[in-house]
């Protein structure tokens, strides 16, 4: 009997596909100037990392990002929303990763400006990126990842 049940069972697994987890892709919204074309070219980079992004064109960039609490000195050219973080500017992806999986108790992160060499940008990386976290209550903000 045992060794009916063995065969039985190794063949059920030779023919039966396993069963894979299969995680739902993160969702984001990116929040851009309408004239900005590097802004197309990170949600594309977003989207080659397995991001389903949404892109919604605005004249009122400056204030999304101040509301979510990205000060005026730190902001970047587009604002990204994921799982209720803020994600300003062309922050390479695993720094995107290392935010939604150590989930800090933050508002988001932010790369300043428009870095050349950054996800999006054209050029050749020539200095490090320095990515700040920020928070809505006003506290200055930290370094949270240099890359």
């Amino acid at each position: 009997m045992k060794r009916r049940t063995f065969a039985l069972g190794a063949i059920v697994t030779l023919f039966i596909p396993p069963l894979r987890a299969v995680a739902a892709p993160t969702k984001a919204t990116l929040y851009r100037d309408p004239q900005c074309s590097c802004c197309a070219g990170y949600a594309a980079y977003l989207r080659q990392n397995g991001f389903v992004v949404d892109m919604k064109p605005t004249n009122d960039l400056a204030e999304i990002s101040q509301r979510a609490g990205v000060p005026e000195k730190l902001q970047g050219c587009h604002t990204t929303f994921i799982d209720q973080y803020v994600i300003d500017g062309h922050v390479p992806v695993n720094v995107v990763r290392k935010l939604l999986s150590e989930r800090p108790a933050i508002a988001g992160i932010t790369l300043p400006g428009m870095p050349t060499g950054s996800p999006g940008m054209v050029g050749e990386k020539n200095q490090p990126f320095v990515i700040y976290a920020v928070t809505k209550d006003g506290k200055e903000p930290t370094v949270y990842a240099t890359e």
